[in-house]
């Protein structure tokens, strides 16, 4: 790893980059079981020693070692309900279309970023997200925690978290179909081939490749986006 941080610098200093030692984390992924088995790690940056972390941010994401998505999640949560909290202080002196464009700029942009990677993860994680935007969603209308969510949803045109989610992988699945997308997540599905004439053969579909490790095989975009996108209704793919 310290060879690979060499070569990373040498390409950064070549593009006028300067990399930071002080600065540089480093993280071990891997199941619980192939976590304990290993020993401490350090490493050595730029005559820095740098132990291994649990969690890392990248790009804005919280990354922890099992690819929870716990640390991720919390933080979301714990933002958006700061400025959902803010937003109540003053909702009485906005209209809803105005409340709207607020809630959209500091709570549905933190639901959405990202959120492909949250495929996958338990209900319980996901239920925390979906709390916000029910918070959301009453703070807009301006009804009672005790209030059903569903019709104000709807209302405001509003898809749940989890298909959010759905929806985002299908997005990126789509534009792969279309050459829209980056060569890289091209390469990870294939269309599904067939010898035979079927009748519906204009239906795209994906193959689905095996995976080693249900905790997280499943969650990759190479099983997870043919999964949602081959079982979408026939009238949509077409």
């Amino acid at each position: 790893m310290e060879t690979c941080y060499i070569d990373l610098k040498s390409w950064m200093d070549l593009n006028f980059l300067k990399a930071n030692g002080d600065k540089t984390l480093f993280m071990l992924l891997g199941t619980s079981n192939q976590l304990a088995n290993l020993s401490k790690l350090d490493l050595v940056f730029d005559n820095s020693t740098v132990s291994a972390e649990k969690c890392v941010r990248n790009l804005g994401v919280l990354f922890d070692s099992n690819m929870s998505m716990v640390n991720h999640v919390n933080h979301i949560c714990s933002t958006a309900f700061y400025h959902l909290h803010n937003i109540g202080k003053i909702r009485q002196f906005l209209d809803q279309i105005t409340a709207e464009r607020l809630i959209h700029a500091f709570v549905t942009t933190r639901l959405d970023y990202c959120n492909s990677l949250l495929f996958g993860i338990p209900d319980n994680l996901i239920n925390k997200l979906q709390r916000v935007q029910n918070s959301a969603a009453r703070l807009i209308t301006r009804n009672s925690k005790f209030c059903h969510i569903t019709p104000l949803l709807f209302e405001l045109h509003w898809l749940p978290v989890k298909f959010r989610v759905h929806f985002k992988i299908l997005l990126v699945t789509y534009k792969c179909l279309n050459g829209l997308a980056p060569s890289y997540l091209t390469s990870l599905i294939v269309l599904k081939r067939s010898s035979r004439s079927l009748r519906l053969s204009n239906v795209l579909l994906f193959d689905v490749p095996r995976v080693r490790l249900l905790s997280a095989g499943h969650r990759a975009f190479c099983h997870c986006a043919p999964i949602l996108w081959n079982g979408l209704p026939l009238d949509i793919k077409v």
